[in-house]
């Protein structure tokens, strides 16, 4: 009988190395290989618009932090109180402006959510205090405040999760020494999620790391497009393989780069599928990248790092990305006994303002907002912790 091996390919890991991306764009160079000298017809040759940024435009904090007052935190307070007292057996699933009102913070809210979609696409809710409330309240508290933000939930894996706690369970679950990342204290190279508005609550920092970093997707299309359109070209094909981790091999394919009405490009990735990772190698007879793919790739998360801002999020923020203008990473983290990274993670949709979700991702978006049938077996978890199949299998990952 004869068993799939894993098929050769470029020398390129999850986690990128410089030194082997600059061999490789050195040695690509030295090859008689057509580039084509314009971006691919429909993308624009550059993107003025407020989501271009670089890390000296957020010099000051204050650019990105979004307050809450006495009052606002006290508003927040009696709209749980009116939750909780609707009649029913209410739970995470019905928490909406209607059953969370906020008529003074609204207006607050409202305005993250243009510049999340408008603006230069993040934000950070600071002030509220999560030791104050229970695991169900603070899910409340964040559904209330965000439904103001971007209303509709994604799913986030195939086992219905609406919510996902982003926690080291290295200590939880046994053997889990190749667990995958929402449950890994590891670094995470620049990637996006699989949703319009990536939300995160922490509701407890890490002892020692665990910053996040962001990067504007514009930017560094600008950059790229500018010095090597050849390289927009790769990104925008519909040829790269994602590996779905599947027995037998099963991948799909689609491209990395999208030009979104009116916006202009953005992309929507995540390496994993793409380069296989330690807790995911690459599955026996799924097709390689190609060389000229693995420069892109890693030019995008070099160009990314060049550009990049880091943030320490405290205990009680609530971080708001535009999954499609912004990538984001972060740096490996130590806990304590005494003090645990815990950040409760969201995919949210705002219909009225999210960018028009082209044609290579509408499966996907339905997928995971729209009637499928992960959506329809929703599961809210409230307290953090997962399955061991979910911490270490790498199929029923989320992205």
């Amino acid at each position: 009988m004869l068993h799939a091996r894993v098929i050769p390919g470029p020398n390129i890991k999850w986690n990128p190395s410089y030194e082997t991306y600059r061999a490789r764009v050195e040695s690509l160079s030295n090859m008689d290989i057509l580039r084509p000298q314009k971006v691919p017809e429909g993308f624009p040759e550059t993107v003025d618009a407020p989501w271009v940024w670089s890390t000296t435009d957020f010099e000051d904090d204050s650019k990105h932090i979004v307050s809450l007052n006495e009052s606002e935190v006290v508003e927040v307070e009696r709209a749980l109180a009116f939750f909780k007292g609707l009649p029913g057996d209410l739970g995470p699933g019905d928490v909406s402006r209607a059953t969370f009102p906020l008529l003074n913070l609204r207006s607050k809210l409202e305005g993250v959510a243009k510049n999340l979609h408008l603006g230069f696409g993040f934000n950070v809710i600071r002030g509220l205090a999560p030791q104050r409330y229970s695991s169900f309240e603070n899910i409340i508290i964040y559904l209330g405040l965000t439904s103001y933000i971007a209303e509709k939930r994604g799913v986030q894996d195939s086992s219905g999760s609406m919510i996902i706690h982003v926690k080291d369970l290295g200590r939880q679950i046994a053997h889990s020494e190749m667990r995958q990342s929402p449950y890994a204290r590891n670094a995470q190279p620049f990637h996006n999620d699989v949703c319009d508005i990536l939300a995160m609550y922490v509701q407890e920092q890490a002892a020692e790391g665990g910053e996040s970093y962001l990067a504007s997707s514009a930017k560094i299309y600008n950059e790229i497009a500018a010095t090597r359109p050849d390289v927009i070209h790769t990104l925008a094909d519909p040829s790269w393989i994602f590996d779905k981790h599947r027995t037998p091999a099963y991948w799909n394919t689609r491209a990395l780069l999208f030009n979104y009405t009116g916006k202009g490009p953005g992309f929507c990735f995540s390496r994993r599928p793409i380069t296989g990772s330690p807790t995911s190698p690459r599955g026996p007879g799924v097709p390689p990248m190609t060389e000229i793919q693995a420069e892109a790739l890693d030019m995008v998360h070099f160009t990314a790092a060049k550009h990049q801002i880091s943030m320490r999020l405290h205990r009680g923020d609530i971080q708001l990305i535009n999954n499609v203008a912004v990538f984001h990473a972060r740096n490996g983290f130590q806990d304590r006994v005494s003090q645990k990274r815990h950040i409760i993670r969201l995919w949210l949709r705002n219909e009225n303002l999210a960018w028009k979700t082209p044609e290579g991702l509408e499966k996907t978006w339905f997928e995971k907002y729209g009637d499928s049938e992960r959506r329809k077996i929703s599961v809210w978890n409230i307290e953090p912790g997962a399955t061991r199949e979910r911490v270490i299998f790498r199929s029923d990952s989320c992205s």
